[in-house]
């Protein structure tokens, strides 16, 4: 357990990148938390959630205050994924870690995929009605997804918002609002079904999320393109996905 207590200076520079890409960071912060010596289920997951709140709250509050969330599609997203997130941490107990690992790697994975390609359909969800529909259905599964694998959505969210026509920076604004949500109901469900939180870890480790998580979703506002985003984004999944399979589902 001694490598646990490096993690505040890794959570700090994680929390810088990640709200730049729309995510909290629990992409990362599970496979490092796991790798550093935390049980997957009762400590890794919980804490990453709980950074995940804290690190999207904070750039949450930068991107409403420059205007670049789509309200009306985040509500929706929003309200479906407190919904969901529960059934999907019930589920999560009855399944090994090795296969939530590999769910993990395979939902980040097809991800950045998405984000890579740079794909988008030719017609955009531009009505209020169609925002509804994808909003509650998209936050639905985005829920259950939460719940069950112990991640704030942002890497599902943003390629959603891409393809229904926003662009990839408004995408990860709207998107950190919704992790905020997603995250908040999955961490509630596995705080209260299994956790064991170590105070003297989390709480620098809280604060350091929150000093990362400002800085970075400043600088996406004032410095960043659409396009560079997307690029950093899909690379950054890529690896996770490739690190996670080779060290720990590939393994016998």
């Amino acid at each position: 357990m001694e490598a646990t207590f490096l993690a505040p200076l890794v959570i700090l520079s994680i929390s810088f990148v990640f709200p730049m890409l729309g995510m909290g960071g629990s992409q990362l912060y599970v496979p490092l938390l796991f790798w550093m010596g935390m049980d997957f289920k009762t400590e890794a997951i919980p804490l990453a959630l709980l950074l995940n709140i804290v690190s999207s709250s904070s750039a949450a509050l930068t991107y409403g205050y420059r205007k670049l969330i789509d309200w009306r599609t985040a509500f929706p997203f929003a309200c479906a994924a407190l919904l969901l997130a529960p059934l999907g941490a019930r589920v999560n107990l009855a399944l090994s870690p090795k296969t939530l690992i590999a769910a993990f790697a395979g939902f980040t994975a097809l991800a950045s995929a998405v984000m890579l390609a740079g794909w988008r359909p030719k017609t955009k969800v531009n009505s209020k009605r169609g925002k509804v529909v994808l909003g509650l259905g998209g936050g639905g599964v985005l829920g259950f997804v939460c719940g069950l694998i112990g991640r704030g959505g942002g890497s599902l969210v943003v390629p959603m918002l891409y393809q229904a026509g926003l662009d990839a920076k408004r995408a990860a604004a709207t998107s950190v609002f919704i992790v905020v949500w997603s995250t908040l109901a999955s961490f509630l469900s596995h705080i209260s079904f299994a956790a064991r939180p170590n105070w003297s870890i989390w709480a620098p480790c809280l604060v350091a999320v929150l000093v990362g998580s400002q800085f970075g979703s400043r600088l996406m506002v004032a410095k960043l393109k659409s396009d560079a985003i997307r690029i950093a984004f899909g690379v950054v999944l890529a690896v996770i996905a490739c690190v996670l399979v080779v060290r720990d589902v590939i393994p016998k």
